[in-house]
């Protein structure tokens, strides 16, 4: 295969076993926890909270603006990628609450200033307080939550897949095909975490992802795949020219701004939801465990684990309705996810993964077989929360 830098710049690889690190000044993680509002000091470069800890039941972040660009705030699961509360566009010097309720566990805080990139993280942790909060039991209000929380995830991964792509189109334009070889499988990771979403836009979705083998004749080739068979060239290949390499970095950064745009407006209801849940899992099926998308690259598996990614965070926003309406699916997919999840990691290396060519038969039939008993209890997401 083509020659590939081992090291990646992957920031989220195994979304099961993610540890996050503070990217800035954050608090003494051996500070008391907190009884009142934990306030948060939000800067261009810091993100400062008053305690790194505090008790479960009711949970009141004060986010106040103090640098100069607009900002939003995040309290995440501890993975790093699925949202429990946020709260976005607050101008400089302005505060506003978040005000949510939260179990006993470990989590992530992120303030982003300016609303782009994967914003400045640090570990948040809500201790057991003894009381039991009551279980909700409005099935509306659920759901309503549920898809509030995985907007706010495709919002998330969304800017976080444009800073990717502009990083990305910056090095290749320039020449940097080390760098830009470097970023290809980390960046295309938040595209494939939201594929579903980004699918529905029938137009944008050819021009940002489609494979050569894909084209219909005429067809102008555009998006990710292209600028993969330039940097990953196999046998043959004539390399893109210099002008050539600028025009299609620009196309690639001016078609994921136009996603951007598009999903601050996308409308989800639960039966999206759970269909979107399957919808990655038949990416992984028909695609990353086949081989077939990353042909030149080989990171398939980095595409697989996103894809994983983006169904788990759906059925996880989708499980406290599940719990009530199906506790026997919502217990049987939280194994299978686990199951996939431990079998995936066994692939991991370093930042990243093996690259697909590098597994056995055996290896795929194992992961397949796993994404197909995954698949089957998953197909009944959607029919039992909104039935």
């Amino acid at each position: 295969m083509p020659n590939l830098p081992k090291s990646t710049r992957l920031r989220y690889v195994l979304a099961a076993a993610v540890l996050p690190l503070a990217l800035a000044a954050c608090t003494d993680n051996s500070a008391p926890a907190a009884t009142g509002p934990i306030k948060v000091s939000s800067t261009n470069d810091v993100c400062s909270l008053s305690s790194s800890s505090t008790k479960s039941g009711n949970v009141t972040f004060a986010i106040q603006n103090d640098g100069d660009q607009v900002t939003e705030f995040y309290l995440l699961a501890e993975d790093g990628l699925r949202i429990i509360g946020e709260v976005e566009n607050i101008g400089p010097g302005l505060t506003r609450n978040l005000v949510l309720t939260a179990p006993a566990g470990k989590y992530t805080t992120a303030c982003k200033p300016g609303m782009q990139g994967e914003g400045i993280r640090s570990a948040f942790e809500i201790t057991e307080s003894g009381s039991q909060a009551a279980v909700d039991t409005n099935m509306k209000a659920l759901t309503d939550t549920a898809t509030a929380q995985y907007l706010a995830y495709v919002k998330d991964q969304t800017e976080q897949l444009l800073a990717g792509t502009k990083e990305f189109a910056a090095a290749y334009a320039a020449g940097d095909a080390a760098k830009a070889r470097d970023l290809y499988a980390a960046t295309r990771m938040h595209w494939e975490r939201i594929e579903p979403v980004a699918e529905s836009f029938g137009d944008l979705d050819p021009k940002l992802d489609a494979r050569e083998a894909d084209l219909a004749p005429g067809e102008e080739w555009t998006g990710w795949h292209r600028a993969e068979k330039d940097l990953f060239p196999p046998a043959g290949f004539t390399a893109l020219t210099a002008p050539e390499r600028e025009t299609l970095a620009a196309q690639l950064v001016a078609d994921t701004e136009d996603l951007a745009g598009r999903t601050r407006t996308v409308e989800l209801t639960a039966d999206k939801l759970g269909n979107g849940a399957k919808e990655l899992l038949d990416e992984v099926a028909t695609g990353k465990v086949t081989g077939e998308e990353e042909i030149w690259s080989h990171t398939d598996l980095w595409d697989f684990q996103a894809n994983v990614d983006g169904a788990r965070i759906a059925f996880e926003n989708l499980k406290p309705v599940l719990e009530q309406k199906n506790p026997e699916l919502a217990a049987s997919l939280e194994g299978k996810f686990a199951a996939l999840q431990a079998e995936l990691t066994q692939h991991a290396r370093g930042d990243g993964f093996v690259y697909y060519d590098e597994l056995t038969p055996e290896q795929v039939q194992k992961l397949a077989s796993l994404v197909d008993a995954l698949g089957e209890p998953l197909s009944n997401l959607t029919a039992a929360v909104v039935l």
